[in-house]
């Protein structure tokens, strides 16, 4: 819709888990060491926990993009608390059949696939995306899955990320075996201010923009409204977009930001402070 207006090849907000748009700020590059860390070391447990819209998905996508061809992924981005259906579901994300099939039986299967692999010199990893969403029971039976292994060799290793509930899940005192087994873990949190300057820089790059399209005034209230989480930041800039592009704005504006926010708060569905609201920008509106 404005991309042509502002000199883009593409969107640069979207708030699909798109790794060619990942901003390494310092939470990131962290988040995505202990990531590889537990990869390359053969950890029996990573777990990476954020807040909502963070960008823990598209660091997952960023390590599925680049991770060594001697790995076999499994992927569970749907998670449910049923320990009943969990063993099923991973081996679903490795291709393997399940079906009809006793609790004991596809566990045995799992542990032939995963020492199958190892026969062959490749190595089997287990990612388990919105893992907040599993109980208590579940985990626990994700926890069992780290015994198939060897006296040296860890068969299956498990990559565990979800929201600040998981972290708060997982310092229960039944999970304490759970914990104990963590070798690598870090919370990401929102971006800083500069972080944030930084983070639509390098989105509006990547879409083919260099030049600044956010004037520093428009950028702070970015910053005061998302409190850094960079999804929200998305849809602010997304949507400031196709307002100045409705106006003939070359330049995006505080005014024409706090338009956007005043328009959330109003119509929207994110929580704004009752007393954070901005003056009408009529003549942008109106150009």
């Amino acid at each position: 819709m404005y991309e042509e207006f502002y000199g883009l090849r593409e969107k640069p907000f979207s708030i699909l888990p798109d790794p060619e748009f990942l901003y390494w700020g310092r939470a990131h590059s962290m988040a995505f060491a202990m990531l590889e860390y537990g990869i390359l070391n053969q950890a029996g447990f990573t777990v990476i926990t954020g807040e909502v819209g963070c960008g823990k998905t598209t660091l997952v996508r960023h390590l599925l993009n680049n991770i060594g061809d001697n790995i076999t992924v499994g992927l569970i981005s749907n998670t449910e608390n049923d320990p009943r259906e969990l063993l099923q579901w991973v081996l679903h994300s490795f291709d393997q059949p399940f079906e009809g099939a006793s609790h004991v039986a596809n566990y045995a299967a799992l542990q032939r696939f995963c020492e199958e692999q190892h026969a062959r010199g490749r190595r089997s990893a287990l990612i388990v995306d919105e893992a907040q969403n599993l109980g208590s029971g579940a985990l626990e039976q994700l926890r069992m899955l780290s015994n198939i292994n060897t006296e040296k060799h860890q068969l299956l290793q498990l990559i565990v990320v979800g929201q600040p509930e998981l972290k708060t899940l997982l310092q229960r005192p039944e999970l304490r075996q759970f914990a104990q087994r963590v070798s690598s873990d870090f919370h990401l949190g929102p971006l800083g201010y500069r972080e944030v300057v930084g983070y639509i820089d390098h989105r509006l790059a990547i879409a083919g923009q260099h030049l600044p399209l956010f004037s520093d005034e428009a950028i702070e209230a970015i910053y005061e409204f998302s409190k850094g989480i960079p999804r929200i930041v998305n849809i602010l800039c997304d949507t400031a977009l196709v307002y100045g592009f409705s106006g003939h704005a070359r330049e995006i504006s505080r005014s024409i930001v706090e338009d956007v926010i005043n328009d959330k708060r109003e119509h929207g569905v994110f929580e704004v402070d009752a007393d954070k609201s901005y003056p009408r920008n009529v003549d942008v509106l109106a150009r």
